[in-house]
């Protein structure tokens, strides 16, 4: 018994680590990195990066086989969706301008391993959304050519029949993401330029999808004839919206680019509002023009749109639309490229991952390794895997990630402010008040009232995470908790509410069979327990004094976005979550082989004193344990021979 208690020490010391929070710099703008990003520069970033292949291949997909023409309504919830987790993503990039978007986030309010994690997934899901992208661009631009170029890889170069791979390498995609990576390495400002370039082709090409579509449009392509507005009904919208959902998930990279803005206060909240809501905009009025042109059942999925216009008996048009696919499809590669090495910079930079990741080109200011190893890396991806059943494997971890920062919001909304804790406070010479252990004089019976008034401010200001005083009278079984501790609490009870309400929605009925009764009964407890936690998130002091945006209604908005989050989650399916389980498990031996011991935080931590223990057993059984400082002088070792030989006795 004895033995056993240094271990349980070590055992919360070890806890503790995992879950040390990231403190930031006094100066938050100082970086090694180029502040070189305007407002313009991250907006069409956002725009390019979520209006990418989604807009020519996935709104052919949900309008041909999930949701029809109300493919608009679908995407007009995703959107709803995805602006929640924007609002979330703003805040934090306008608070703290660092380069690694959800992990820093994380870091700064879960802990370390939590961030370790999300970051982990993030990178993971750019690496295998810039492979899957070029991959497609290769098929959109084999498709004009008729597919020669598949047909002569085949006969000339390789062919195998292996599960998970490509019948053939796709040399294209391949030479595409290593092309893309050279450029990349020359700057933000350069790759910012190739994006606008490619961006304002691929905008051209919508305005002329939308002009010429809607003047080919049929209503009667929503009668009932061709099988109504809504031929899948409710469910197949809400599908839809599932799926669309992933169209918006590039907005992020505004929040990983935050680091290179020149003023990341005022526009990372304007790039994220205008990129997502042109992106909106975009899929709702294509989806829209383009179920009009054509019955939506004779739709091809693979070229929805360029296909459409070929129908029409307008064959030009259709180049037209595949060029301006090629280029969206190269925006999104070159945020890909562009935003995965400054994820793997950020954790370099706090020990989590290896040094080689932080080291920043002192010319292009960029982390030029990074850049290497993950355009590498991207290109042996797409030049031999068959990435279709590893697509949906991209949106479990951007889901994790937008959960994690929807709860970071409202951890850090009721925090206390702790910058500048370890300065003591200066004493005000100039008040006639002197607080302390000792005597209060006042020179006057103005001041006495001035006294009485600050008292009183300072009972109606409660620090952030505290009960309010309106609800102490009402709830005085909470006053006993320390400030932010029942928000982290609850927050964490909204979460495991959130996941038991959706499984139950989900799985309910078709996997654990309950009876209609306990099915209701389930969901009514469970959605009961989801609105408790909000109310107890919102009956304390929410932090007030911040400069940059804030996410308005909270905790109800990081609420909502955490219960869509974890319901779009539980809808994928099985093996996506096996696949996603291995690619943890990796990372874990990472974080506790290297990261772990690497952690710059641990090197902030207070150095314990050498310590020395004795454990003496009473004869009523219980158990005392003693310490005795060891002091480094050079009596040391006499004074350590001493007491440990007074625990061997």
């Amino acid at each position: 018994m004895v033995s056993r208690l240094p271990g349980c020490n070590s055992l919360v010391r070890f806890c503790q680590k995992l879950n040390r929070v990231k403190t930031l710099e006094a100066d938050m703008m100082e970086t090694t990195l180029n502040r070189c990003l305007s407002t313009l520069d991250l907006t069409l970033l956002g725009f390019g990066a979520m209006v990418g292949s989604g807009l020519y291949v996935l709104t052919g997909t949900v309008a041909r086989n999930v949701a029809g023409p109300a493919i608009i309504i679908s995407f007009i919830c995703a959107g709803f969706a995805s602006l929640l987790a924007a609002l979330c993503y703003t805040e934090f990039s306008s608070r703290v301008p660092k380069t690694g978007s959800a992990y820093v986030f994380t870091y700064i309010s879960m802990g370390e391993i939590w961030a370790f994690l999300i970051g982990w997934n993030v990178i993971l899901e750019y690496v295998i959304g810039g492979a899957a992208v070029a991959r497609a661009w290769s098929s959109y631009l084999d498709s004009i050519f008729d597919h020669k170029i598949q047909n002569f890889t085949e006969t000339h170069i390789a062919k195998w029949n292996i599960p998970l791979l490509a019948s053939s390498p796709d040399l294209l995609a391949a030479a595409l993401l290593l092309v893309a990576s050279i450029f990349v390495m020359c700057g933000a400002r350069v790759a910012s330029w190739l994006n606008h370039v490619f961006a304002a082709i691929s905008m051209g090409v919508i305005v002329f999808i939308l002009i010429f579509g809607f003047i080919l449009a049929d209503p009667k392509n929503f009668s009932a004839k061709e099988g109504g507005f809504a031929p899948f009904g409710f469910s197949g919208i809400m599908a839809g919206a599932a799926t669309c959902f992933y169209a918006f998930v590039g907005f992020d990279v505004i929040a990983t680019s935050c680091e290179e803005a020149r003023n990341p206060q005022k526009a990372i909240p304007i790039a994220m509002a205008i990129s997502l809501s042109l992106a909106t905009l975009a899929y709702i009025l294509v989806s829209a023009a383009l179920t009009l042109m054509v019955p939506w059942h004779s739709l091809d999925p693979n070229s929805a749109l360029a296909d459409a216009f070929y129908k029409k008996g307008y064959a030009w048009a259709g180049f037209i639309v595949a060029t301006g696919s090629i280029c969206a499809m190269n925006t999104v590669i070159l945020c890909s490229l562009f935003s995965v090495p400054r994820i793997a910079y950020a954790m370099s930079e706090d020990g989590l991952l290896f040094k080689i990741f932080a080291r920043v080109n002192p010319v292009t200011k960029v982390p030029m390794f990074g850049i290497i190893v993950f355009g590498i890396l991207m290109a042996i991806l797409a030049l031999v895997f068959d990435l279709e059943s590893l697509v949906e494997f991209l949106s479990i971890g951007t889901l994790l990630a937008y959960t994690f920062v929807a709860a970071s919001v409202i951890v850090l909304r009721y925090q206390t402010d702790k910058t500048n804790r370890s300065e003591p406070p200066q004493p005000n010479q100039s008040s006639p008040v002197q607080d302390g252990a000792g005597l209060k004089e006042y020179e006057s019976f103005s001041d006495k009232l001035q006294l009485v008034e600050r008292q009183k401010v300072a009972k109606e200001r409660r620090e952030p995470g505290q009960l309010r005083s309106s609800f102490e009278p009402f709830l005085p079984f909470l006053r006993g908790f320390a400030p932010g501790e029942l928000v982290l609490v609850a927050a964490v009870f909204l979460v495991l509410c959130s996941v038991c309400l959706c499984s139950i929605m989900i799985f309910g009925i078709s996997h654990l069979h309950l009876p209609l009764w306990a099915y209701i009964l389930f969901i009514v407890l469970f959605a009961i327990g989801f609105l408790l936690s909000l109310f107890l998130i919102w009956i304390h002091e929410q932090h007030q004094k911040l400069t940059t945006f804030q996410v308005p209604l909270v905790p109800l908005i990081p609420g909502t976005s955490i219960l869509i989050n974890v319901f779009l989650m539980l809808k994928l399916n099985f093996l996506t979550w096996v696949r996603f389980s291995i690619w943890v498990a990796i990372g874990l031996l990472i974080y506790f082989g290297y990261g772990i011991w690497h952690s710059k935080e641990s090197l902030k931590e207070p150095k314990p004193h050498n310590v020395v223990a004795r454990y003496v057993v009473l004869p009523s059984g219980s158990l005392v344990e003693t310490v005795q400082t060891v002091q480094p002088d050079s009596q040391d070792n006499m004074g350590m021979a001493e007491v440990t030989g007074e625990v061997s006795r």
